[in-house]
């Protein structure tokens, strides 16, 4: 079992900059492969980016891409997301999720989720 603690969250601006973290217990961090997903209201869950258990792998949604980064470090068992240039759209509840890899890392059949985190970006 892994669990999963996301942090960071809050209100921005329109333009401004959040980072979430997400501490991992339970299992061996380095053996599985993180992502970000979030779900705005009425909508359904969507995949935002996911980073490869070395950290060398990363994938993001078209709609992150260029403005968010995914990062890790294997050694504080923490998985992070770092938020530019944010827009009204990006408000949603950002969730953290792990699976253990098995290739290069995918954006969905993630097993273990952590409770969410709320961003809100203003305009």
């Amino acid at each position: 079992q892994v669990r999963l603690v996301e942090s960071g969250g809050g209100l921005a601006q329109a333009g401004g900059s959040l980072r979430l973290s997400c501490a991992a217990s339970g299992r061996t961090f380095s053996n599985y492969d993180m992502g970000w997903f979030r779900q705005a209201p009425g909508k359904e869950r969507e995949f935002v980016a996911v980073i490869g258990w070395s950290g060398s792998s990363r994938r993001y949604a078209d709609a992150v891409n260029s403005r968010f980064t995914i990062s890790r470090d294997n050694a504080k068992n923490t998985v992070y997301l770092q938020m530019n240039s944010l827009k009204p759209e990006d408000t949603a509840i950002y969730y953290c999720a792990a699976r253990q890899s098995t290739g290069a890392p995918i954006t969905s059949g993630y097993p273990y989720w952590g409770q969410g985190t709320q961003v809100t970006v203003s305009s």
